[in-house]
Parts: structure tokens; sequence; C-alpha cells
């Protein structure tokens, strides 16, 4: 029967099945053969949707530049994720809403302003200049070409127009900017109490098991370790190319001087004297014969015998150099005045020029020495020449071993080590890291995205060749080593740091039902140090909205307190929660002095309009965007944590 099959397989049946077989495949891919293909969405704008990768993508480049902001202080368990996950999200949405209602308005971001922008974009320049290589060395390591950038960089653009139109309509009344001058230099005076919770440690009773386990439950997040990989890899530097105990000829390096003369010239500078007689630039024929006929007589008296500095002294109308005896130290080509310029370098050293005219006048020249304009001794420069040469050899072996370890490890994906062989490379391997980065190469955003993409993490090949940083030839393949899936910690392992959270809350929870005690004690009649006995009491005195003497608690309470102007019943009075430190406080606000406009400087009232009405451009900013949002149709998926970052 089988031997039947393989005979009907290779005729006319066998082909009929291939064809039926691919239709769908042309038309719809394997994807579609399968049913699968439609990518998750976790939001829809209007219709337009986000779908799950992009959003991935964006809460893991802002938590990178998160990392990237903070440096060492960056510390993952400080930032919530549901929390990122859902400002991305909001963000996005309002992007979406900001593209979609700009392009309704024929708002448009013309070419003229992404090359403008392009031209000026740091990252792209060299020297100084815009460098083309150099763009596009930098969109390749990022895993952009030019096209797809520059329509990132259209839409940037256009995200930013209508916001910049609305922000740049906003102004503030001298009323206004008085009124809020008054409030910002307004002053209070303060006392407090601070309610330690370290007071009420020894009465914390401990936590039931229950408690311990409701706990745990309830904050597995917290107890999170992320998917984790250590990656394999091989490095290529073209410093470890370099060959300096190298032998080269002698005749190589001669060759190699002979085309760099031009390298190793000295510039050439001379050391200059001279006498002016100024003229404006618009005189008229008859005053600049008078003022070249007095320069020539100047000329005379030094040909005659008297001494250049004494009559420089006496007549240049230079009052920089007049009494220095007209000397301008040494000068070099491109420093001087074009007429001037051409005088100094035509005439020999210790000759006196003829009236020379420059914008500023009439000049008398002379060149005193002469240094430069010469190319260094080829011994001098031999070890720099040498150097040079080890470089471009070290450079050349670069890209040779460069391409050879792109072609062995696209031919062996499954493996490091016949590149490592045949190219005489260590294969390293790297400590755990997550979706977050790590440390040297792997602190790369480049890198990361490569070692978690599908090719390599989900596949198991080799990647492709890259670039971690583009000031250094250095050439990265690398490959997942071990990989850990995203796991809680067992409750064991974290009991006791639960137990010791859970008593600190007691205690600071105590520390704040003791402040609110002392605050309705004092609105019972008694005064702070009485209410307050046995806590640390402390009159601040008055202070203002940035202090830096009372904890930021006791002045954020302070200025937040009516007024006791406005209420004969005494002073105002309030408790904090538990600041950071587990500690509570109890403020009294005695009096409130308002700040007086007339007193200020007035560059500094004119500094107070303008943040206020960046204040206000950015409130009006706001509503237009709650607005687009209030009459758009959004709908959001439950965003559910990603344990994988």
């Amino acid at each position: 029967m089988l031997q039947e099959i393989r005979e009907r397989a290779q005729g006319w049946v066998a082909w009929a099945i291939i064809i039926l077989i691919s239709i769908p495949f042309a038309f719809w891919g394997i994807d579609s053969y399968f049913g699968g293909g439609a990518e998750p969405v976790v939001a829809s704008v209007n219709g337009a949707e986000i779908t799950e990768r992009v959003f991935n993508q964006n809460v893991n480049r802002t938590r990178i530049q998160l990392r990237d902001r903070l440096g060492e202080a960056y510390d993952p368990a400080l930032f919530d994720d549901q929390r990122i996950r859902q400002q991305v999200l909001e963000r996005m949405i309002r992007e979406t809403l900001l593209l979609e209602d700009s392009a309704a308005m024929g708002l448009r971001t013309s070419d003229q302003a992404i090359r403008a922008a392009i031209l000026s974009e740091p990252a792209f320049q060299q020297d100084g200049a815009f460098s083309n290589a150099q763009y596009e060395r930098v969109l390749r390591l990022q895993g952009l070409t030019p096209a797809a950038y520059e329509d990132s960089l259209r839409s940037e653009l256009l995200l930013s127009q209508l916001p910049r139109a609305i922000r740049e309509t906003a102004f503030v009344t001298d009323t206004l900017a008085d009124r809020s001058a008054s409030l910002v230099h307004q002053e209070r005076i303060v006392a407090y109490a601070r309610v330690p919770q370290s007071a009420f440690a020894q009465s914390v009773q401990p936590p039931t098991d229950e408690a311990v386990a409701a706990y745990y439950d309830g904050h597995q997040n917290q107890f999170a370790t992320p998917e984790q990989i250590r990656v394999s890899y091989l490095l290529l530097n073209a410093t470890d190319l370099a060959r300096p105990d190298q032998l080269i000829d002698e005749g190589s390096l001669r060759e190699q001087y002979q085309l760099k003369l031009d390298e190793f010239m000295a510039p050439e500078e001379r050391k200059v004297r001279h006498i002016l007689l100024s003229v404006s630039v618009d005189a008229d024929q008859k005053m600049l014969d008078e003022t070249r006929k007095r320069m020539q007589e100047v000329q005379q008296r030094i040909t005659g015998g008297e001494s250049f500095a004494a009559v420089a002294a006496e007549v240049s109308e230079d009052p920089g150099s007049a009494e220095q005896g007209g000397e301008l130290g040494w000068v070099g080509r491109d420093a001087l005045d074009p007429a001037f310029e051409q005088a100094v370098f035509a005439i020999e050293p210790e000759t006196l020029s003829e009236p020379v005219r420059s914008r500023f006048g009439y000049h008398l020249v002379e060149v005193l020495e002469v240094r430069g304009g010469e190319p260094k001794p080829f011994e001098e420069v031999k070890e720099e020449l040498i150097a040079d040469l080890n470089s471009g050899s070290a450079e050349a072996a670069f890209f040779e071993q460069a391409e050879q370890l792109a072609t062995l490890t696209y031919e062996s994906p499954d493996s490091l080590i016949p590149a490592a062989e045949t190219l005489g490379l260590e294969v390293q391997l790297s400590d755990w890291i997550d979706r977050s980065g790590g440390e040297g190469l792997f602190a790369n955003p480049r890198v990361v995205d490569v070692a978690f993409s599908e090719e390599v993490l989900t596949l198991g090949n080799n990647s492709e060749l890259l670039e971690p940083d583009p000031e250094v030839l250095q050439a990265l393949v690398l490959r997942v080593a071990e990989h850990r899936e995203p796991s809680v910690r067992p409750l064991d392992e974290v009991r006791d740091e639960i137990v010791t959270l859970l008593e600190t809350q007691q205690a600071a929870e105590a520390a704040k039902a003791e402040a609110e005690a002392i605050v309705a004690r004092i609105e019972g009649g008694q005064d702070l140090a009485a209410a307050a006995e046995g806590f640390e009491v402390v009159e601040a005195g008055q202070i203002g909205r940035v202090a830096t003497e009372p904890p930021p608690e006791v002045t954020q309470l302070a200025f937040s307190l009516p007024s006791p102007a406005a209420d004969a019943a005494g002073p105002r009075v309030g408790s904090t929660s538990a600041s950071d430190s587990g500690d509570a406080y109890v403020v009294v606000v005695s009096e409130v002095k308002e700040g007086d406009p007339a007193q200020l400087d007035p560059a500094e009232l004119e500094a107070e309009a303008r943040m206020l009405t960046r204040a206000l451009a950015a409130a009006d900013v706001d509503a237009v965007l709650a607005a687009m949002q209030a009459r758009a149709r959004i709908e959001r998926k439950p965003i559910v944590s990603d344990e994988s970052f």
C-alpha cells in the first residue's frame, strides 16, 4: 500500500495537492492558514488600535529612560509596574488623539522642518557639523532605517504643533501676576510637634500568620522576580587586533610620511609690529591722501634711522600696541584684516613695508621673526607614523574578522563555538539581566532588545552582528545561555520581610493616631506644648514656602491650612500622615503674612509672571486634551502587569 501511495504521489495527483495547498499560503500566509495572525490590542481610539506589541515596546523604553536618567539611583522596586504601564497607555492614547485632531485641523510637518531637526540633532554631528555617515550609523545601531526614523520624527513634530500653539496663547495680567507673587512669597508663623513611630515600637503586636499570608497574597508583585537571562557572547575589539610590536620597514614609514606631509606641517607664524594712522572706511579721497602722506612721512623717519618702537609710541593710533612699541606678538593666517595679513606674509623679516590700507586706516608693518611653515622632521613623527600604521592594519583586520564573525555565527545559528575557534575568540558569559538591562555591554538598550527578541530568546538562535558603541570599533554576537521565567518568591522566603513591614505599619498608624489626638486636644483649648507633652515641640517661627529647616511634610501642611485670620477661633492646626520615616507631625499656624509685590525686584516679578504663564499654558493644554478624550471613542482593555520586565 505504501508503495502505491508513493507511486501516485509522483504523478499529477501530487501536483494537484501542492497547488491546492499553495493557494492559501500565497494569499494569506501560513498564519492565516492556521487561523492566526491578529495582534492583541490594549486600546482603541476612535477605531485606531494600540497593539500590545507597540505598547510593551513603549513600556520598556520608559523603564530604560528612567534607568538612564537616575543612573545608580535607579531601583526598579521603587517604580510600581502597574502604574508605569497605566501611565504609558494614557500617554499613547493622548498622542493618538493629538495626531488625529492635528491631521483633521490640516496641520502638517514640512520636509524642511524634518531636515532642520535632523541637521540640528547633536547625535548626528561630528566636529560640530552634520555627518551623513554618523546619521546612518546611529540609526543602524538603533535598528532603524532613515525612512522609518523620518516618519517617526514627522509624527513627533506634528504632536508638538497643537500644544505649542495653545501654549503660545497664554497670558497673565498684572493683577494676577501680583497676586501670584503675593502668594508665592507668603510667610507663616509655625510651630510643630514630632510624633515618632519609634515611640510605639514596643507596643506593636506581632502579626498573625493569617495577616502575613493575606499581605503576601495581596502584594504578589512586591515579591516577584522578573524574567531573566544569561547571555553567551563573542566580542571582537579592534584594539585587541593592534600589534604594537609589529616591525614596519623604514621605506613604508617614509612613504607614509610623504603622504601625510601636510598634516605634519607646522603653520607659519610671524612676530609683527606696526604703526596705525586711523581713517574711517567711508572717508573721502582727500582724507585718504592726507593720511597716506602722513604715513609716508613716518616711514621716512624710520628709514632715516629713528627707532620703530619710539616712533610707534609717539604716533601710532592703535591704543592696544602703541605703548609696546607697536608689537602685536605672534600672528597666524586667517586672524587679521585681509589687506593687513597679505602685507604681513608678503615681506621678508626685518623689512619695513610700504603704507598698507586696511579697514582701520593706514599701517606700516615690520616682521621681526618667522617660525613654522615647514614640516616636522621624519624622526620627530616616526612613532606617530608607526602607531597610525598599526591602527590602520588593526582596523582592516577588524572589518575582515567582523565579516567572518557574522558569516560563521549565521551558518551555525545554534552555537558560538565554531566562530570562537576559527577566530580565536573567548566565549564569555554575562551576569543575569532582565529587560531593563544590566552593566557594561548590557546597559545598551539595543543589545538588551536583541537578547530578548523572539529570534534569540524564543527560537534560540545567535543574534545578528551588533555594534554596541558607535565610538568604538567593536562587534558583538550573542545567544541566550540560561533563561529564568518570571516568578514570585515563596512565602517562607519573604515571611520575615512581611512581619517587619507590618510591624512598621502598626507603629506608623499608632503615631498618626496619637498626632490626631493631639490635634483634638489643641482644638479643645490646650496649647501645643501641653497637648503634645512627652514629644518634641519646635517653634519654627516665620517660614516661607521654600523653607529648608522644618521637614517638608511640616512646610507642606503649614501652607495648606486655611489662614487663621479668617476665623477668630484661634490658630489653625492639622496633622500629617506617617512620613517616609514613619513619623507623624502636628502643625500649628498662628499667623499669615502676605508677600508684598512692591518689595520685589522687577526682574523677579517678571520671572514670576513667566512661571505663571507657563503653568496656565500647561493647564490650557491639559484642558484641550481632556476635551478631546471626553468626545472620543476610547476602549481600554484591562492592563495586566508584565512580569517579564
